[in-house]
């Protein structure tokens, strides 16, 4: 069963929508459920996200997993962005069920390839930031829960 906050964010998802000129735009996918997810990061001149606002094609956990994401990252800088894991974007939601978790890692690795198009972008190195994968399907295999 869903957690309400699952639900609220499901059914009232924050941050929908694209961010024009995006200083980072990161997409991810699990081939094997057919989720997408798309983030998009508008970061100030002293690293701070400002704005952040995510495009999902999924499931509700897929939905409320970006939503959730996207309002952890806002506010932060990128290193702390980088700092949000799967664990603490299902932790805020107040858990999902063993066979939604692949969406949190959906959310986690699409705020790394945004970070990481925002890297290459202006040229400079986020301290622990390595090239995230674009289908999640194989790290998902890699970690079976």
């Amino acid at each position: 069963m869903y957690s309400e906050k699952v639900v609220d964010h499901f059914t009232n998802p924050r941050n929908v929508g694209e961010i024009e000129n995006a200083s980072g735009v990161g997409t991810v996918g699990n081939a094997k459920c057919g989720d997408i997810m798309r983030i998009y990061l508008d970061i100030d001149d002293d690293g701070i996200i400002r704005d952040v606002k995510f495009k999902t094609f999924g499931c509700g956990a897929a939905i409320a997993t970006s939503s959730m994401a996207t309002e952890l990252v806002k506010g932060k800088n990128v290193q702390q962005a980088l700092e949000v894991t799967n664990k603490a974007v299902m932790e805020a939601l107040d858990g999902l069920p063993p066979v939604k978790v692949h969406c949190s890692l959906l959310a986690e690795e699409a705020i790394h390839a945004a970070l990481w198009d925002y890297s290459q972008k202006h040229g400079i190195k986020i301290e622990g930031l390595e090239k995230p994968p674009t289908d999640i399907a194989e790290v998902v295999e890699e970690e079976e829960y």
